[in-house]
């Protein structure tokens, strides 16, 4: 009994505290902080793979069967012999036959003839001449025209070059005739009588000498100088001569770069302007020019910035006047994406020497009454992109901004019946040359494309806007011109190629001279020249290396447009000839 009771009491003291101890643990839960001090990485255990090959006890599987063979040799007869290895070998092109001359001869429509020779002779191994003559003419008449528009041109030039691994020089002989006739009088503007004593005939003579030396590896990079005589057939005629030179001192990383420029020019007209009623006195002009430009060229990764500046001095000997000039002379180019895209600019300033020559080679319609001066190109400030687009197609889109102080504009002279000179470009047949400060606002857009040098096309547009300090339009300059080029090389054989101009309207003054009137008081009518489309073709066949024959189209649309006022050109224009390529 008393064992009883011992063992209730004990069992009772037990279940007493569990029910304690739960009611403590249920009226003390709280929050408890736990610190991970290392992240749980789980590892991936080996699987065990069975390394015994199972033994398969079945008594289906059949036992191979040992096979016993024995070889009996047979001789057999053979007459095949290898042939031993050759490496392959890659078909040679035959170089192309090179000739040291060929001569063209065409004719045409208009008794238009075209000649043309040249020959390249090798002296020595760094020693060769070079010979080459041109000739243009023709003498077909116009329907609309009263005088006779035949012109010539024929010219010889030969150029001696030597050189070698540090200095190459050489000298040029430039022999020049052209024949034009003043033949811009239209049928009925005179009688016949007038007409018949007309002489209409000018005669251009050229002879210049020129030579140039560039040196490697010394301070002097590169000379020119030129001398020229230029006279015509009315006694008028100028003197040039000009030496040229660029140095280059490396400063560091950097280069500095020195021009430098002396010109002369002079000449006479022995006919007064015709803007006088009396042939006197003569116009005589002498101009000198000084020039220096240092400049320092950086370049970096694709960065190319030239900073100079020119400096210049005139004297005008004639007048008695003298002027110095400071232009600028800065040009920057960036490559914003390689060769696609190229960011170019700059700001440049120049003092133009004007010449007789130049005018003639421009517009050979002139007088021989002209006065010649120098332009003063204040500053020509330009900025455009350009790059290659793909590998045969390339673009170059550009606006800029010109300032120029007298600058020549063609003006078509004033009729003045009061004048007998020698020669008869007083009918209102000539220009003028007109000085004007004018501003000039252009953009320009060219695209070119070449394939593989069998296919190429070019093709450009100029648009312009023009401000003058007389109020004048700047005259017989266009406000648009654009132009096409084509090129294609059809097999060996064919090739073809065809150029098109567009010119845009022109303004001209015409003018009759009065007495005891200024230039300005004449009684005078602004003329406007319509706009031109000009279309020409040309294509070849080459029998062999040597021969070759070709056919050239001109003026397709046998437009009689005006390049100058009362001067239509010729009308449809056909031409054909051979070309013959020997060594001479």
């Amino acid at each position: 009994m008393h064992k009883f009771i011992k063992i209730s009491t004990l069992l009772f003291l037990g279940v007493f505290q569990s029910i304690t101890a739960q009611e403590k643990d249920k009226d003390s839960i709280g929050t408890e902080t736990v610190t991970v001090v290392k992240a749980y990485k789980p590892t991936v255990s080996d699987a065990f793979k069975i390394k015994s090959v199972p033994q398969i006890n079945d008594s289906i599987v059949l036992k191979k069967k040992p096979i016993v063979y024995s070889i009996n040799s047979v001789p057999v007869a053979s007459t095949f012999t290898p042939a031993k290895g050759k490496a392959a070998t890659v078909d040679k092109v035959p170089p192309p036959i090179l000739y040291n001359s060929y001569a063209s001869l065409g004719f045409g429509t208009y008794d238009n003839v075209l000649a043309d020779f040249y020959t390249s002779r090798t002296i020595s191994r760094d020693e060769r001449l070079d010979i080459g003559l041109t000739h243009h003419s023709s003498r077909g008449d116009l329907d609309s025209i009263a005088l006779k528009n035949a012109f010539y041109d024929t010219k010889l030039v030969a150029a001696y070059t030597k050189g070698d691994s540090d200095l190459n020089w050489g000298a040029n002989l430039g022999l020049q005739h052209q024949l034009y006739n003043w033949y811009g009088v239209p049928i009925g503007a005179y009688s016949d009588e007038i007409i018949n004593g007309i002489d209409a005939k000018q005669n251009y003579f050229n002879a210049e000498i020129s030579g140039y030396v560039n040196m490697d590896n010394a301070y002097l990079e590169r000379g020119e100088a030129l001398i020229r005589r230029f006279w015509d057939a009315t006694k008028s005629g100028e003197n040039r001569a000009m030496l040229k030179g660029v140095a280059q001192f490396p400063i560091g990383d950097e280069n500095i770069r020195i021009k430098g420029k002396l010109d002369y020019l002079g000449g006479v007209f022995k006919n007064a302007s015709l803007n006088s009623t009396v042939n006197t006195p003569e116009i005589n002009y002498s101009l000198f020019q000084v020039g220096v430009g240092p400049s320092i060229e950086i370049l970096r990764d694709d960065l190319t910035l030239n900073l100079g500046v020119n400096l210049v001095f005139g004297l005008d000997s004639e007048n008695s006047d003298s002027n110095f000039y400071i232009y600028p002379d800065i040009t920057a180019s960036y490559r914003v994406l390689d060769e696609t895209v190229i960011a170019y600019g700059g700001i440049q300033g120049e003092l133009i020497q004007n010449s007789y020559y130049d005018y003639v080679e421009s517009n050979p319609f002139v007088s021989p009454t002209l006065t010649v001066q120098p332009t003063d190109q204040k500053y020509n400030a330009y900025a455009g992109i350009k790059g290659q687009l793909l590998p045969s197609l390339s673009y170059n889109l550009k606006a800029s901004y010109k300032t120029e102080n007298k600058k020549p504009l063609y003006k078509w002279n004033p009729e003045n019946t009061f004048r007998d000179d020698e020669k008869g470009y007083y009918y209102n047949n000539s220009f003028d040359v007109f000085y004007d400060d004018v501003k000039t606002l252009g953009i320009f857009a060219e695209l070119n494309v070449d394939i593989k040098r069998n296919f190429s096309l070019g093709l450009n547009a100029e648009a312009y806007t023009y401000s003058t300090e007389t109020d004048n339009p700047a005259w017989n300059l266009p406000k648009v011109t654009s132009s096409v080029f084509l090129d294609y090389q059809i097999d060996k054989q064919w090739y073809m190629g065809a150029t098109l101009f567009y010119v845009g309207e022109r303004e001209d003054l015409q003018a009759s001279v009065v007495q005891n009137a200024n230039p300005v008081d004449f009684p005078s009518t602004i003329v406007t020249l319509n706009s031109y489309w000009d279309t020409n073709a040309h294509l070849g066949y080459r029998f062999n290396e040597q021969l070759s024959v070709f056919v050239k189209a001109n003026n397709i649309a046998n437009s009689n447009y005006m390049r100058w006022a009362n001067y239509p050109v010729q009308g449809f224009q056909l031409l054909a000839g051979a070309t013959y390529k020997f060594d001479f």
